[in-house]
């Protein structure tokens, strides 16, 4: 009697895919202490301010373990964060969770609504210039154009033409309760979802247009299949690999994209805070956002592979 060996399999690849991502982290997150270490400019002179004398420097430093080795340092952070203490911000002399906690409900908004314009747009394009050949030319100019555009210029261009030209909608914060947050949020979010919207449309083109080019879908045709049903089961589901791929990491790149949007809409959320603890090297709130970004990267691979898995049972087998 052969006994089934895939629950086991399943729990070793699972296994080694949470230790890859707790390494992951670990690293990320020391390469992001240190990278602010080396960095120039000094906390301390932001918070005695440059007329301090060097005692009063000294006495700063000491008060805020900024004499300890970096790796003491670190382990102190680490530590904290894994008892659930972000650690105190050296800017503001407060919580890091007490900043965080705020700021994270207009961040999600945003990175929510621009998920939802990207994937909705851009699968939708994609698929639409997937199946129709003649109009492929003019959306790939359209989407190539959208690839290369930086988050800070589409910002600026949906400001000064419908903000500040047209006067439709506001130039600066996340606005309150459901309908004036979509109204502030409009802008910056599609200014962060431009760029992967475009490259999520150039993908689903080009994986839809292969599969409908396949031998199988041409019988289908010929047998007088409808066009929706053979669309729906020959083509979007063999082409649902790479767009689901591309459409996980342009939705988690979102939170990434969200610091220079936010701070060219002036929404006080992580990104805008981030760009401001960076510039006064505010260890504990640049490693807790960091340590926040990395972590939506992480979950969002593991569920894309997950969900390639369930899609194409064959990728368990290679795994």
């Amino acid at each position: 009697m052969v006994k089934n060996r895939a629950p086991m399999r399943t729990i070793r690849r699972w296994s080694a895919k949470l230790g890859g991502a707790a390494v992951t982290l670990l690293a990320s997150s020391f390469v992001v202490f240190a990278a602010l270490a080396a960095a120039p400019g000094d906390p301390v002179s932001q918070l005695v301010g440059q007329k301090a004398t060097a005692a009063q420097r000294a006495a700063m430093r000491a008060e805020l373990g900024l004499d300890d080795p970096l790796v003491v340092r670190y382990w102190h952070w680490l530590t904290g964060v894994l008892h659930g203490d972000l650690g105190t911000s050296l800017t503001y002399r407060q919580e890091v969770s007490a900043l965080l906690g705020p700021r994270i409900a207009s961040t999600l908004a945003l990175v929510a609504l621009s998920a939802l314009i990207t994937l909705a747009t851009g699968i939708g394009l994609g698929v639409f210039g997937g199946v129709n050949s003649r109009w492929r030319p003019a959306m790939n100019a359209l989407t190539g154009l959208g690839v290369a555009i930086p988050g800070f210029v589409a910002a600026a261009v949906l400001i000064g033409v419908f903000a500040v030209g047209l006067g439709w909608f506001p130039t600066f914060g996340a606005g309150s309760g459901f309908a004036d947050r979509l109204w502030h949020l409009t802008l910056p979010a599609l200014a962060l979802s431009m760029s992967g919207t475009a490259y999520i449309a150039q993908v689903t083109a080009a994986a839809v247009g292969e599969e409908a080019g396949r031998d199988h879908v041409s019988t289908a045709v010929g047998r007088g299949l409808p066009r929706s049903l053979i669309l729906r089961r020959h083509v979007v589901r063999n082409a649902a690999i790479p767009v689901l791929t591309v459409s996980g990491l342009m939705a988690a790149s979102l939170v990434a994209g969200a610091v220079v949007v936010e701070s060219a809409f002036a929404i006080d959320g992580l990104g805008s805070l981030l760009v401001k603890s960076v510039i006064s090297k505010d260890y504990a709130v640049v490693s807790a956002v960091s340590l926040i970004i990395v972590t939506v990267f992480v979950v969002v691979m593991t569920v894309i592979d997950a969900a390639q898995a369930a899609l194409d049972p064959r990728l368990r087998e290679r795994r």
